[in-house]
């Protein structure tokens, strides 16, 4: 007797067999075409990396997403200062104020580096000194510029400015470039950072020049001014003291000397937003207690040092001719400081001398 079941079974796997078949072809073609895509995209990448680089256009790989950081790193890796035994930190007015040739003059055994990044929060100034501090064991002097905007707003910032691993892999060139443009990759910063890098680099853009001398100083160098630009200051924030309290300590327990350096600030902007002077105050107090009593030096040159209207481009940059005066007496009191010996932890208090 014929059992029914099975001829429709035998009937019915020709036809199946036929769309497995033609799903698998379908996936394949799926994958192909994925494929294809993939890698036609990762060509067009490279090939517009490769353009970018002949035109001159090509900006930094991306480790931190801010420009002038990302900037400031390739410049270090391009041109490693062998042996430094100073080292300035801080954010935009350390970078632009401080001239390594003014240092040179005056303590003619200095080796400066100037590790002062753009944008930085009290909180990630520290993290970038702790990162060079690991890196350079020949420094034994640490000067960090600051303004008071400097110390506001630290809770919301990472201290992590960029990946310490890779930095460090990048600047002492064991790795290619080109993969971190891939681990890094944002398109958006890429195209507009693109537009920009090479007048920044040849200097033709005069509020944002991205040029460094030997020393990794950024001069601001224009003769003209802008509006204040910084307003009403955040109210100080106490996780910058405290990144700044674990930097003074770290120094002495090594003892490395520390001079922290309150930069000039604009005349109309402490009319305007600090009239009766007490968040200025303020920001000395905490200061001094955040370097305690282990030696440190204090600086107040927004007190000290007189700087007079045309030497402000905005409420706290100095235009360069102005920032060269200031590195001549921040070089002399760091002169004084050299020729006096360390003190012993808990004899010397932190103070403006």
């Amino acid at each position: 007797m014929i059992d029914a079941s099975k001829l429709a079974e035998e009937d019915a796997s020709p036809a199946a067999s036929g769309a497995t078949s033609s799903a698998t072809r379908l996936f394949r073609r799926y994958l192909l075409s994925l494929s294809t895509g993939v890698l036609g995209a990762l060509g067009l990448f490279w090939l517009a990396l490769f353009w970018l680089e002949r035109t001159e256009n090509l900006p930094p790989p991306a480790f931190s997403n801010n420009l002038c950081v990302d900037e400031k790193l390739d410049f270090l890796r391009s041109n490693p200062i062998a042996s430094p035994n100073l080292l300035v930190i801080g954010s935009s007015v350390a970078w632009r104020h401080v001239d390594g040739d003014a240092l040179v003059r005056e303590i003619p055994d200095a080796n400066p580096l100037n590790g002062a990044f753009c944008g930085l929060f009290a909180n990630q100034a520290v993290y970038v000194a702790n990162w060079l501090l690991d890196r350079e064991p020949s420094i034994r002097h640490v000067v960090m510029v600051a303004d008071p905007q400097d110390f506001t707003g630290c809770w919301r910032v990472p201290d992590a400015v960029f990946s310490r691993s890779d930095a460090d892999a990048y600047l002492a060139e064991q790795a290619t470039p080109w993969g971190y443009y891939m681990r890094y990759f944002s398109p958006r910063s890429l195209v507009r950072n693109a537009l920009t890098i090479k007048d920044q680099r040849a200097g033709r853009s005069e509020w944002d020049p991205l040029v460094f001398n030997r020393y990794g100083d950024g001069p601001l160098v224009t003769d003209d001014s802008r509006p204040l630009l910084y307003g009403q200051p955040e109210a100080l924030d106490r996780n910058c003291f405290n990144a700044l309290a674990t930097l003074s300590q770290r120094l002495e327990r090594e003892g490395r000397r520390f001079t922290m350096v309150a930069t000039p600030l604009h005349p109309q902007w402490k009319e305007r937003y600090d009239p009766e002077g007490r968040f200025l105050a303020d920001f000395d107090d905490r200061i001094l207690a955040s370097l305690g009593d282990g030696g440190a030096h204090y600086w107040n040159a927004d007190k000290e040092w007189p700087a007079p209207l045309g030497a402000f481009v905005d409420a706290v940059h100095l235009r360069w001719s102005a920032a060269q005066q200031f590195s001549d007496a921040l070089a002399s009191r760091l002169r004084n400081q050299i020729d006096k010996p360390l003190a012993s932890a808990g004899t010397e208090t932190a103070s403006s001398r």
